[in-house]
């Protein structure tokens, strides 16, 4: 197809959620709550999970063809316990309050009535990577918001984007609903990413939820309004004062759990007063998933036969059974590497030492900040919040796990009796 084409067909479908997004806004919660609802109980029968699962092994196959990594690849997974997973989530965000309508009141001087009150944010429009399971989140998430949503999903996971697309439109069409507010484009190029990025007038915001060089594209890219996610080049510093048993059992799950995911630990940093004991301890642990350590010249030291981390290792987020090792010489210097390197996502501290714990939390320029846990909890469930349609590494409008409260703005409803300025 020529740039032409496409810019037609991603512009008509984008002005084809815009129309219907008008009457989702106005909705009732218990129309919202139907659809919702009818998504999940398609996705627990038996011949709609057979043929997820179909046309998903489609995709696992090309990825495999393409030298997609085996903990990409699981992200790429579905199968029925993750399909009724799925379902099961489309019932918490049911569950959860309407967001839209909420809002405070007051009266001024004057005798003007103002009236805050929260509303959609329109269309969203999303770009993401890999995970399929994001097609129904995002969409569900949307809906509950009442917004209009317009999917781009990675090539490696377009047959399975197809078929939950569909499901979802006709579940929610079944409820009333238009089933314009959920778009994908199946054109999976890079320029209609790029095309997508500049729906000015029609996309009200842009999600990109992936990897680094998917973030660096639409920081370049857009011209509409963009919530920032994705990216997570996370940290764990184990101070002196760390209890051995809790960090090697807190960075064996950030790391080991789900490799693939924005959540997982890329980094461990390691006080000098502690290394020489520590890291036997963290690298027998890790042995046990066979996970590739890199480390500086001190954590060579203790561990001979790991590689050499560059400067590179500690700027990447691997995705992947790899983890990079640093021995620095107290809190401030691992403050300091974290504020450097990360990616304002998640990142944690293992210590027994409150006030070292507090200055942690303080200092770090991040959206989650843990003190002896896991920075795996970082996530829109985990959080309260039903589901997330990203972590947001952004400081403006949503920060952290972007819910249904983070699909809404504001909008002012002032009452007069003739006043005049």
């Amino acid at each position: 197809m020529n740039t032409d084409n496409l810019n037609l067909e991603i512009a008509n479908l984008c002005e084809k959620a815009k129309k219907a997004s008008y009457s989702l806004a106005l909705s009732s919660s218990e129309t919202r709550n139907d659809a919702l609802k009818n998504i999940s109980d398609e996705l627990k029968k038996s011949e709609v999970i057979q043929e997820i699962i179909e046309k998903n092994q489609l995709d696992i196959k090309n990825a495999r063809e393409m030298g997609i990594s085996e903990a990409l690849i699981d992200r790429l997974t579905l199968n029925e316990k993750r399909i009724l997973n799925i379902a099961a989530a489309l019932i918490k965000i049911v569950d959860l309050p309407d967001p839209l309508g909420k809002g405070d009141r007051w009266v001024r001087p004057n005798g003007l009535k103002i009236e805050r009150v929260s509303v959609p944010l329109g269309v969203c429009g999303m770009i993401y990577e890999s995970r399929p399971n994001v097609t129904v989140d995002a969409a569900a998430l949307c809906i509950k918001a009442g917004n209009a949503i317009v999917l781009r999903g990675g090539k490696e996971a377009i047959n399975s984007n197809k078929i939950l697309t569909d499901i979802v439109r006709r579940s929610i069409a079944k409820a009333g609903i238009d089933p314009d507010i959920v778009q994908l484009i199946e054109n999976t190029s890079r320029e209609s990413s790029t095309i997508l990025m500049k729906q000015n007038g029609k996309i009200d915001v842009l999600i990109p939820r992936g990897g680094v060089s998917l973030k660096k594209s639409v920081i370049e890219n857009a011209s509409v309004p963009v919530i920032e996610t994705g990216a997570g080049n996370c940290h764990i510093y184990i101070d002196d004062m760390a209890d051995f048993d809790m960090a090697v059992n807190i960075v064996y799950n950030a790391k080991t759990s789900r490799p693939s995911v924005c959540n997982a630990v890329e980094t461990v940093l390691i006080s000098e007063k502690i290394y020489k004991e520590i890291l036997p301890l963290v690298s027998d642990k890790l042995a046990e998933m066979n996970v590739e350590l890199r480390g500086c010249e001190r954590t060579r030291e203790v561990l001979k036969d790991i590689k050499e981390a560059t400067e590179d290792d500690y700027y990447t987020e691997y995705n992947d059974f790899i983890l990079a090792l640093k021995v620095v010489d107290n809190l401030d210097e691992a403050i300091e590497h974290i504020n450097k390197h990360n990616t304002k996502h998640s990142e944690a501290i293992v210590t027994k030492d409150i006030s070292r714990a507090k200055e942690f939390q303080l200092r770090i320029d991040a959206a989650s900040i843990y003190v002896n846990a896991s920075t795996r909890f970082t996530d829109g469930e985990e959080f309260g919040f039903g589901a997330e349609i990203g972590i947001s590494t952004s400081k403006l409008h949503a920060r952290g796990p972007v819910g249904i409260t983070e699909l809404t703005t504001y909008k002012y409803l002032i009452e007069g009796d003739g006043a005049v300025r």
